[in-house]
């Protein structure tokens, strides 16, 4: 190997380095990435600063430091933080160690490693081209260091062109290769980086939370007709025990339903649902779900659960009616949704009294309450006053402000006192849709809550109070966008923007279109859906799936051969004869070639040992590798090639 390297190498190989260690920025710990990026300036300035670099006692404390970084984080060895951070030091402190190619060898496999380790935080499109870009870019310095070239454009095309025809064989063994199922190395993912959206518990105030956010929970594409905005209710927990001021769902031993008293009315929806990693095990389907299929179940309250793994993001087919009728409710089942706190306060109970609830029907009494908030100067609002103790007679009798949790539970009160049975039910509501894909987007800031009131010959009904106050919530959805932006309520009143916002937004929906196919066929490519692949082919066994493998592997290798030996042979056994020349001429002063070694690394020995000779060897080498490797030489590097290996006079070579 030899002793020098040339700086564009180090450049090359130090930006791919900075590129790859980039994306940890919001990884790993602040210490450790720091830590990184100082030997990394630091190996660059030794590109022109030699004697800076450090020695090995130096190297020393730094690979002492290196490991008290990682100790003080506290991640052990083992997980996905606590290895990619073990990587990322490593590959600092050997990048101060370079000092041959071998060196350069080890640390482009290094980074390459650490490339593979930002999978494992994202796998959106745009990371994967990322990453792609990052690969080229380390692939080009492998090429400048075995083409014996400064031309770092030519290497970045060379690079481009290999990872071109390593790609047909990548996909081939992509779609025919059994998958390797997510219980065998999700061990490694730290579940306190897996985020979380509605809760198990519901407080007034608390579903605000998440209006601000638009991080993604779920995509849906209907293979029909998309239901419109005041029926897309996507049901979560539902919440039946009170203390006056927190809601609990009630746990039971049974969470199977009895589906056989739900019936049913109209056309279904048929739907996928492509759901992002949470850390609860909710699936949200649209209400009223029916025909579940393993892992899906459906609880006593109709909430859909899985028994899959909720960490790793999964599609589910399903199908839901908007008409529905749950039918009777038994005793106990009543009882739990008329529970309330020991004490009611007289206001509530006179304001209960005031809207009929103890004399008319309750279907009077819901009219009545749902026009007491629609005309009593109730105010729908992201930021409402805090209503610490009694929060539903604070916001009754004294805010009359409030986000659609102050409603639901609100009202849920109101029903009970009148001996009504009431509930909460929690999800989302709405959901943006993309006109490029035609699939519906549910974001944390559609988080909703609104109630369920059983009824006589109805069974369980639902009631959204938030209609009565905000109805623009429910029949046009929320504009997450402008909500963000001014942190208060908006709505999607179908407003046309700017002209540039509108080419932004179509902008943003391809591609967000582009990265739903993404993770549907790539991301959630698993044994279940390889097998449904597969099957449309034939390929329905493990023997006909190894049979293609390999008759489609054996095809694109003797294709790839083919491409890659089609330059005329005549000129590369031109080149040959002429090399074949240039060895015998070194050969009389005891140079001889040795059986197995390259050009590349024939002119290294001669360069060493003769370095007055090294532009002639390198030019002749040069010339050489080109005419037989690359297919962009022509005849004028092969009569190049001829006046080099004759300007190389034995007589000259004698004298040195």
């Amino acid at each position: 190997m030899p002793t020098h390297i040339q700086p564009t190498v180090l450049l090359l190989l130090l930006s791919s380095v900075a590129l790859i260690g980039l994306p940890h920025a919001w990884t790993i710990a602040p210490s450790v990435f720091g830590f990184f990026y100082a030997l990394l300036i630091w190996r660059v300035v030794g590109i022109w600063k030699k004697n800076w670099l450090p020695n090995k006692a130096i190297l020393f404390l730094l690979t002492c430091a290196g490991i008290a970084l990682l100790y003080q984080q506290h991640l052990g060895v083992f997980g996905r933080n606590a290895g990619t951070s073990i990587f990322i030091t490593a590959l600092g402190l050997k990048l101060l160690e370079i000092k041959t190619t071998r060196d350069v060898y080890f640390i482009v496999f290094l980074s390459f490693i650490v490339a593979a380790t930002l999978f494992l935080y994202q796998q959106s499109m745009g990371m994967a081209l990322y990453i792609i870009a990052v690969c080229v870019s380390l692939l080009a310095t492998l090429v400048v260091i075995n083409m014996r070239t400064s031309d770092a454009k030519k290497a970045i095309k060379t690079a481009l062109i290999i990872i071109l025809q390593a790609l047909p064989l990548g996909i081939t063994f992509f779609i025919l290769f059994p998958r390797l199922e997510a219980p065998h190395w999700t061990f490694l993912q730290d579940k306190s980086q897996i985020k979380s959206g509605l809760s198990e518990t519901l407080e007034p105030g608390a579903i605000s939370d998440l209006a601000l956010s638009d991080e993604l929970v779920f995509r849906v594409k209907f293979d029909g007709a998309i239901p419109p905005q005041p029926q897309r209710y996507w049901r979560g927990p539902v919440f039946s025990l009170t203390d006056g001021k927190k809601w609990l769902p009630l746990l039971k031993r049974d969470t199977q339903r009895n589906q056989d008293t739900l019936s049913f009315s109209g056309s279904p929806y048929q739907y996928t649902l492509l759901l992002e990693p949470q850390d609860k095990n909710w699936v949200f389907a649209l209400d009223m779900p029916d025909k579940l299929a393993p892992p899906l179940k459906i609880n006593t309250y109709y909430q859909v659960t899985t028994d899959a793994n909720p960490s790793i993001r999964a599609e589910y087919t399903l199908q839901s009616y908007s008409d529905y009728n749950t039918g009777n409710i038994g005793n106990s089942e009543r009882q739990e949704n008329l529970q309330l706190p020991p004490v009611i306060s007289p206001e509530i109970t006179a304001l209960v009294s005031q809207l009929h609830g103890f004399d008319a029907s309750p279907s009077r009494f819901i009219q009545e309450v749902m026009n007491h908030f629609r005309t009593q100067q109730f105010y729908y609002s992201l930021t409402p006053p805090l209503m610490e103790e009694n929060p539903i007679d604070t916001f009754l009798f004294k805010t009359h402000t409030g986000f659609c949790s102050h409603y639901a539970t609100a009202f849920v009160y109101l029903m009970r006192i009148a001996h009504i049975p009431a509930r909460v039910v929690s999800g989302y509501q709405g959901g943006e849709l993309n006109k490029q894909g035609n699939f519906l987007e549910i974001k944390q800031a559609d988080a909703h809550a609104w109630t369920e009131v059983w009824l006589e010959n109805k069974g369980w009904t639902r009631i959204d109070p938030t209609t009565a106050i905000a109805p623009e919530r429910v029949e046009q959805g929320v504009n997450i966008d402008k909500q963000i932006n001014s942190g208060s309520v908006n709505f999607d009143l179908g407003q046309r923007g700017s002209t540039a916002a509108n080419i932004a937004k179509q902008f943003r929906q391809a591609w967000q279109n582009a990265d739903y196919s993404w993770q549907r066929w790539v991301i959630n490519y698993n044994n279940t859906n390889q097998a449904h692949f597969l099957s449309r082919f034939g390929l329905n066994n493990s023997q006909r799936m190894l049979t293609w493998l390999f008759a489609i592997l054996s095809g694109l290798t003797l294709g790839l051969f083919w491409w890659l030996t089609r330059q005329p042979q005549k000129q590369q056994d031109h080149a040959s004869r002429l090399y074949q020349q240039f060895t015998h001429k070194l050969a009389k002063l005891q140079l001889q070639k040795l059986p197995g070694e390259t050009a590349s690394a024939f002119a290294i020995r001669i360069i060493q040992q003769h370095p007055d000779l090294t532009l002639p060897i390198n030019t002749i080498t040069e010339l050489y590798l080109k005419i037989r490797y690359n297919k962009d030489s022509d005849a004028d590097d092969l009569k190049k090639l001829t006046q080099a290996i004759r300007a190389l006079k034995i007589n000259h070579l004698r004298r040195h």
